[in-house]
């Protein structure tokens, strides 16, 4: 195995990281040490029980992204105002690092004063799909736990949203009342459409839906799949609400998991906009090669 620099997505909960050569994957490794499982003084070592194999005598240049440039990470990357391109290896922080193998660079996030917003991990994805897609002007919706949209032009980041959708829904499956009502994976995609519009029309009605489901369900026996269904499909609309003036008459892409990009792309198509979508862990890697060969702005 033959690399010159290696390319690492560090998050909360695991590390991934690619052997590469130019743009080639020689190789790649994960592991289970996320940020929220380290301490600093623990990132050097996590990083080199992962590649440790890939190290030859000379500093191997390291380029990493995610949680790993957090305030709680192993050296915190100031996040870098928008208007501006999503990622670029000149404007990245070199945490301290004990052993003479290792050149570890990390790059930093995006932040938006007003309204107050950041991100960090989804600007080098971001940095991926425009790489991949240069020209490209419109909307990037990054669908996650804090799912983000995006305005991209002309090779920045011109403005962006967050909104809690993933962690809310987590909190309500599987915290709350409705645990009961909502078990398992499977969704139904009539009562998601359904919902999607429902929520759209009239988000205000959220919380008075939501509890619905267990009433519904303790009286008329609602299945779970169409509990779920509609969970998420309220959740999905009322961010769709709140984000319309992102998506309506732009140029849509998602960028994520296949499955939740999915969710995403039937609640969009039911107001008109046909989403094309791309996979989230491919743009991460794509990302990290364009800002360290140095085309990511």
């Amino acid at each position: 195995m033959s690399a010159d620099w290696i390319a690492v997505d560090w998050g909360t909960s695991h590390l991934r990281a690619w052997a590469m050569r130019g743009a080639e994957i020689r190789t790649s490794a994960q592991s289970d040490d996320g940020m929220g499982g380290l301490d600093r003084a623990g990132f050097e070592p996590a990083l080199l029980r992962l590649v440790e194999a890939w190290l030859g005598d000379a500093p191997m240049p390291v380029l990493a992204c995610g949680m790993v440039g957090a305030k709680q990470g192993w050296a915190e990357a100031p996040y870098r105002a928008v208007p501006c391109p999503p990622a670029g290896a000149g404007q990245t922080i070199r945490p301290l690092t004990h052993d003479a193998r290792l050149d570890v660079r990390i790059i930093p996030g995006l932040s938006q004063a007003s309204p107050a917003d950041v991100m960090r991990g989804e600007e080098t994805q971001i940095a991926g799909f425009v790489a991949a897609n240069p020209g490209f002007d419109g909307i990037l919706c990054l669908p996650g736990t804090h799912t983000k949209w995006a305005h991209v032009s002309a090779g920045e980041v011109v403005s962006f949203r967050t909104f809690m959708t993933g962690e809310i829904f987590a909190l309500l499956a599987g915290q709350s009342v409705l645990r009961h009502s909502v078990g398992g994976e499977a969704m139904d995609p009539a009562a998601f459409a359904e919902a999607v519009g429902d929520s759209l029309s009239r988000p205000e009605n959220f919380a008075a839906r939501t509890f619905s489901l267990r009433a519904e369900g303790l009286l008329h026996g609602l299945a779970p799949d169409i509990a779920r269904a509609r969970l998420s499909g309220w959740l999905i609309g009322a961010e769709l609400a709140g984000s319309r003036p992102y998506w309506l008459g732009q140029q849509v892409a998602l960028i994520g998991a296949p499955a939740l990009c999915g969710l995403y792309a039937a609640a969009l198509g039911e107001q008109g906009v046909t989403a094309q979508q791309a996979d989230g862990d491919a743009m991460t890697l794509a990302g990290l090669v364009a800002a360290h060969l140095g085309k990511a702005g």
